[in-house]
């Protein structure tokens, strides 16, 4: 005599075994969720390094030493393209930039500068009127005083970048007030080539640093929250 089956009992462990594949399913989906979505957990020193923006900031000197080295195309080249990567008011860019690592130019306006001031000449140590940087960074602004806050920020990113590169800088505004009032020097001025509506600003030694200066002290109280 053959035993009936319970269809009942059949579908009960259906659902039973499809319950079990099924959670089974979900906590699968669950771990690979999380592993797509977890961060790593990273070791405490990388959690605890220092911010390496700030610490450029905080490290970066005016250099008035140099080494007698020059400085390499491809860092200077790096250099401009942070510099113009400043922000500027509606993106006007109001700045035209002239990069000089050539010898026979800092040397032959020197020698004017020399003929000039003759004392500063007597210094032994004195090689250029650019702090004896191997090369200047010439940044011109238009000549109606518009676009000079624009320039000063892209300095600043030619500064902060090149300490983050080992490199020394210093601005300089000295050199550029001997171009603009000497007659002599007019025609180095116009070997850079400026717009007719630009004039010089300011310029950048850049070099690599034969010192290590101290940080001068900065006046806190200067700056305050207003409630």
């Amino acid at each position: 005599m053959k035993t009936r089956t319970n269809p009942y009992k059949y579908i009960t462990m259906k659902r039973e075994r499809f319950a079990t594949m099924l959670a089974g399913a979900v906590v699968l989906a669950g771990s690979v969720l999380m592993a797509c979505t977890t961060t790593p957990q990273q070791p405490a020193e990388q959690q605890e390094q220092t911010n390496q923006v700030i610490e450029t900031i905080m490290a970066r000197r005016s250099v008035r030493k140099y080494k007698d080295q020059p400085v390499e195309r491809e860092k200077l080249e790096q250099l401009m393209t942070c510099g113009i990567n400043a922000p500027s008011g509606m993106n006007k860019q109001p700045w035209e930039v002239r990069v000089v690592d050539n010898a026979e130019y800092i040397n032959g306006i020197t020698e004017l500068f020399k003929a000039a001031n003759p004392k500063q000449a007597e210094d032994p140590n004195f090689k250029n009127m650019f702090r004896n940087a191997p090369a200047v960074i010439f940044i011109a602004s238009p000549a109606d005083g518009s676009g000079q806050l624009d320039c000063g920020l892209l300095g600043e990113n030619i500064l902060l970048a090149a300490q983050s590169m080992g490199l020394g800088t210093c601005c300089l505004g000295g050199p550029i007030g001997f171009m603009k009032n000497n007659p002599e020097a007019a025609p180095y001025v116009e070997r850079l080539q400026l717009s007719a509506d630009y004039q010089l600003l300011y310029a950048i030694a850049v070099g690599y640093p034969d010192e290590a200066p101290e940080a001068k002290p900065r006046d806190a109280a200067k700056v305050k929250f207003v409630d």
